[in-house]
């Protein structure tokens, strides 16, 4: 009953979320904390922590690789775009981490502290940036969906949920109730952010009513046709899995424009810090030579 569904669901170009996620956050704390326990451990000499800065200065320079293979066209057969996300994303964390081993951990000065805390904030920034990239791309590396694409796949989906659900007009009611209010526009950033925060209890309040009448209606069916119990749990599975493969695609769908948004938003705050950390850190390697 809900096979057809449930793997046209499965087939959807929808932003999932990955373990890496939760990998990346609980790892890059324990990343920082060795690199803390190496600059801890290292024998202190000028040459060691100058070479160890130079290293991490030049990864962060390296950075600036991934968006100028984006947008120089002669760059766009050096290799795939997604070996070069990977590494911009490897150096943002290696080259910060090498500069904090470098510090010792420490900002001497007012310039080292200013170039320091920059690089954080950009560090910090690109792990949020990422974040919200895979919700607005299929996986990490795929093209770039569009809200056009997503809901002109629900609306496929749309058609073949209610059709299935005829028997229960109730549940059906409640669905297109969801859909429509999920799937409003709506004008302000504020509201959009709401939405986000939300709408995972709405999804799952509807999905419970639904499984309820859904329920409800399937066992007064299955006395009238003599259903055997098994029959019943069987038909009753097959549809709650429907239900909330399609409730969670809904849900994808109204979240996209919201993280598109952000996406625009992040830009506008990013580049002008990835600015701030490059004249910084170009003043502090001036002082160092200098002084």
């Amino acid at each position: 009953m809900a096979g057809t569904v449930a793997s046209r669901v499965d087939a959807a170009p929808a932003i999932r979320k990955a373990s890496s996620d939760w990998r990346l956050l609980l790892g890059l704390p324990a990343v920082f904390a060795a690199g803390w326990a190496l600059s801890e451990s290292l024998p202190t000499g000028p040459n060691l922590d100058y070479y160890l800065g130079l290293a991490g200065a030049c990864m962060m320079l390296a950075l600036f690789l991934y968006p100028l293979r984006k947008r120089l066209r002669f760059l766009r057969a050096a290799g795939a775009l997604r070996f070069w996300f990977a590494s911009h994303m490897a150096l943002g964390i290696g080259g910060p981490l090498l500069i904090l081993v470098h510090s010792r951990f420490q900002a001497r000065s007012l310039n080292a502290a200013v170039a320091l805390g920059c690089m954080l904030v950009v560090m910090l920034s690109g792990v949020v940036g990422r974040f919200i990239y895979k919700r607005i791309h299929h996986g990490l590396y795929g093209e770039r969906a569009t809200l056009q694409q997503m809901q002109s796949f629900l609306r496929l989906d749309s058609g073949q949920m209610h059709s299935k659900l005829t028997f229960a007009p109730e549940a059906e009611r409640l669905l297109l109730a969801f859909e429509r209010s999920a799937l409003a526009p709506r004008s302000s950033l504020g509201g959009s952010v709401w939405s986000l925060l939300t709408l995972w209890l709405r999804r799952r309040l509807t999905y419970r009513r639904c499984r309820y009448e859904v329920a409800l209606t399937l066992a007064q069916l299955g006395a009238r046709r003599g259903w055997p119990p098994e029959e019943s749990r069987r038909r009753r599975r097959a549809v709650a899995h429907t239900l909330d493969a399609y409730l969670r695609n809904v849900q994808r769908a109204a979240h996209f424009a919201v993280w598109e948004r952000l996406f625009s938003l992040w830009h506008v705050v990013h580049v002008p810090f990835v600015y701030m950390m490059v004249a910084s850190v170009l003043a502090h390697v001036v002082a160092v030579h200098m002084y």
